[in-house]
């Protein structure tokens, strides 16, 4: 190897050598000329280039074989049995409930309020407990002709009652006191010479009663509804002038092949007392009806049988229809139906105390409280619409049709020279009417902010009777605000509205035979402002206020009867 390579490089060198001696030979080089008509433009030929990128595709395939196997074993683990305790639904931890509660204040016209309640803890076996109230005024008003007269009244009202839980029924019983005074304060002006004197025109009336009640508890609607009531109520006005009343009530319902079926039974027994000649008296009603109710419609079936305590035979439809239109907002509801309401002398009482007795109108319309007819709605056509608001609350728009039977009006008795006990318009007779009534209904209620609440009413009426509709507004509303700051302060207004009236005097017919001529006198529409407050210290301790009867104009509920107007009270709440 190292021969070769030196035989190549002495190869090599005699080569140059050789070139190199026979340049030195040559002659001296030739010059040359080389014309050029164009300047040189170096260039390169355009060609294509070509990529050579390398091939991705893997031709070869790789298929894994795998072969396993798998040799099972039982496993024996070591475990321990424990009890494992039932799942229960915890509910939201129940208020602390006080046991009792007093509430006390004193406001204008010398009026004080008491009240109280009294009851045991929470008790999955029963309650019981006391509750009684007393309030009364003392006021005198301003009558027409510029005497004062005194214008109180007084309230007392007691209840001793409890209830006991018995598997799924419900035994409830209570006895009840109520007690109602009041002075028959308002004449005629045009009568000279009289001054009433507190004793003489006093009414009092006292009302005693038990019940007891056996209902079921159970809110399953396959299950037998019940409810039973055994009632008794003494009334009692003057020594010679009382009344018994004894009531059994009962209604019973239950969920047959998705229908809800029942009937309602109803019996009351009068017995007044001997001085008053009507005798005793009953009222027997059977009620049966068949309903079913779906998420966009419900309906009912059903009619009361009725016998009155004048013998008559009664029947009454109640019926029912609706069905959603938009669901939850607008709903249209029908219904058919009557009733007969009864005209016994503790709900005459309420409506008007003032009615003329043995005691103050001598012996012409004695012991009448205990002899009116009952007020007979024959039927009652009615049809609306109701729903939600949207704006946390809801609303109804209603019409109604009234076919009625011996409906109750007053009417002042003015005899101030006859030869019966003399009369200034202090005392009301009672006088009957037959006729329809039309009755255009509206409510709404709504929540304006999270601390504010609004609710309105109004009712339009229009009275087809052979007589004035005496007394009877036609058309009355109120609207409210109420007002809550975190349970702590509490408001409230209202404003409520009363149109226009037609009082009569001497109305009735035995009146105009003794010579005496009927009048009537129209009352304006009246508007009232009611405001309370309440300061809430503790969750036992508040304190509150109340503005009533804020006015510009007096107002009279009766003809001759002014009302004591403006009335502030104060008072407070306490928790035991």
């Amino acid at each position: 190897m190292i021969k070769r390579t030196t035989a190549i490089t002495l190869l090599m060198m005699i080569t140059l050598l050789s070139l190199n001696a026979q340049e030195r030979k040559q002659e001296p080089s030739l010059k040359r000329e080389v014309t050029l008509y164009n300047p040189y433009k170096p260039s390169l030929n355009i060609v294509r280039k070509r990529s050579f990128l390398p091939d991705m595709k893997d031709t070869m395939q790789i298929r894994p074989v795998f072969n396993y196997e798998v040799n099972s074993e039982p496993f024996m683990p070591a475990y321990t049995i424990s009890p494992i305790k039932a799942a229960a639904l915890m509910p939201d931890p129940l208020p602390k409930l006080y046991k009792s509660y007093i509430n006390a204040g004193l406001g204008t016209h010398l009026s004080p309020l008491g009240e109280i309640s009294i009851t045991n803890e929470r008790s999955k076996k029963g309650a019981i407990g006391l509750y009684a109230r007393h309030f009364s005024t003392n006021g005198k008003v301003k009558l027409e002709n510029d005497d004062k007269v005194f214008a109180g009244y007084m309230d007392n009202d007691a209840s001793l009652f409890g209830k006991r839980f018995i598997k799924k029924s419900i035994l409830e019983g209570s006895v009840d006191f109520t007690q109602k005074i009041r002075y028959a304060y308002g004449n005629d002006p045009e009568i000279t010479g009289y001054t009433s004197e507190k004793d003489s025109v006093r009414m009092k009336y006292n009302n005693i009663g038990a019940k007891a009640s056996f209902s079921s508890a159970t809110l399953d609607s396959s299950d037998l509804f019940y409810d039973v009531d055994l009632a008794y109520d003494y009334f009692h006005h003057l020594p010679d002038m009382f009344q018994q009343k004894f009531v059994l009530d009962g209604d019973f319902a239950k969920s047959v092949k998705g229908f809800y079926i029942g009937s309602g039974i109803n019996y009351e027994l009068y017995l007044p007392a001997d001085s008053i000649d009507t005798g005793s008296a009953y009222i027997f009603a059977l009620s049966p009806f068949i309903s079913k109710a779906k998420e966009q419609w419900n309906f009912k079936l059903g009619f009361e049988a009725l016998m009155d305590r004048e013998g008559d035979f009664n029947l009454y439809p109640d019926v029912e229809f609706g069905f959603n239109v938009v669901p939850s907002y607008l709903s249209f509801f029908t219904t058919l139906s009557g009733y007969l309401e009864r005209n016994d002398p503790l709900k005459l009482v309420s409506e008007n105390p003032f009615i003329a007795s043995k005691k103050f109108f001598g012996s012409a319309p004695d012991a009448m409280l205990f002899r009116l007819p009952d007020t007979d709605h024959e039927l009652i056509v009615s049809a609306g619409f109701k729903g939600n608001t949207g704006i946390d609350g809801n609303y109804l728009i209603s019409a109604s049709y009234s076919f009625i039977e011996n409906m109750l009006f007053y009417s002042n008795i003015v005899f101030p020279d006859s030869v019966v006990p003399r009369a200034v318009g202090n005392y009301f007779m009672p006088i009957t009417g037959l006729g329809e009534l039309l009755n255009i209904h509206g409510e709404i209620t709504g929540r304006i902010s999270d601390k504010m609440t609004f609710s309105g009413m109004a009712n339009f009426y229009n009275y087809s009777f052979g007589i004035t509709p005496w007394n009877k507004p036609s058309w009355d509303g109120k609207f409210g605000l109420d007002y809550n700051l975190r349970d702590k302060i509490v408001a409230g207004v209202e404003l409520a509205a009363l149109g226009k009236r037609t009082q009569i005097i001497n109305g009735d017919y035995s009146s105009r035979n003794a010579g005496y001529l009927s009048r009537e006198i129209s009352m304006p529409s009246h508007f009232n402002l009611n405001l309370t407050a309440e300061y809430r210290y503790s969750n036992i301790l508040s304190f509150w206020t109340k503005f009533n009867n804020i006015s510009f104009r007096d107002y009279y509920e009766w003809a001759y009867y002014p009302s004591q107007r403006f009335f502030f009270m104060v008072g407070f709440t306490y928790s035991l």
